[in-house]
């Protein structure tokens, strides 16, 4: 098994959160040399000029982080209104804050049913969103909230303004997921 690919999957999978040493080692079932000698093979591949990520070390945690020469591109790809309006996920990801906040990342993929990781990026680089502090929840993943530039752009003067939420509790939209509605055929043996 390649220990190194592993590595850069988990930290990929983190995001923002990053994970710490210690939680590496657990993950990964090896020593703290172990963990530190990877880190290090990890970085010094992506240290080339044609990659354009790096591992940093921020807080407590290490995480992939891009590299500060490409910054330029990053700030167009966020601040071009032709390639930046808002994706249907990227309303959806607003939604779950603005009616939930504070809220942690790990609670709206929850809510979501996907990883929600680059869209809240895009929405704190765009001002939408903003880090609210700490969860008090294992590992204080960074809650999320919506900002004054939210309730601009949305023509709001307070969250109080957003519309009520219309939930129809007696409708059943969820499928069964035990139940198959296909028949299985019978092979020519009979099985």
């Amino acid at each position: 098994m390649d220990k190194l690919g592993i590595l850069e999957g988990i930290l990929f999978v983190v995001g923002d959160e990053g994970i710490t040493l210690k939680s590496l080692c657990d993950v990964m079932a090896i020593t703290e040399e172990e963990a530190k000698d990877l880190l290090l093979k990890l970085k010094g591949a992506l240290e080339s000029k044609e990659r354009g990520l790096r591992i940093s070390y921020l807080g407590d945690a290490f995480k992939l982080t891009t590299k500060e020469e490409h910054k330029e591109y990053y700030q167009k790809l966020v601040m071009d209104p032709e390639v930046n309006e808002l994706s249907p996920s990227s309303l959806e990801v607003l939604a779950i804050i603005a009616y939930n906040q504070p809220i942690t990342r790990v609670e709206i993929d929850e809510m979501r049913g996907v990883q929600s990781t680059y869209v809240l990026r895009r929405l704190v680089a765009r001002g939408l969103v903003k880090e609210a502090g700490k969860s008090k929840l294992p590992g204080r993943p960074n809650m999320y909230r919506t900002t004054k530039e939210f309730l601009d752009s949305f023509g709001l003067a307070s969250l109080n303004d957003l519309p009520e939420l219309e939930i129809d509790e007696e409708k059943d939209d969820c499928p069964d997921l035990f139940t198959s509605n296909y028949k299985e055929e019978q092979n020519e043996v009979g099985l």
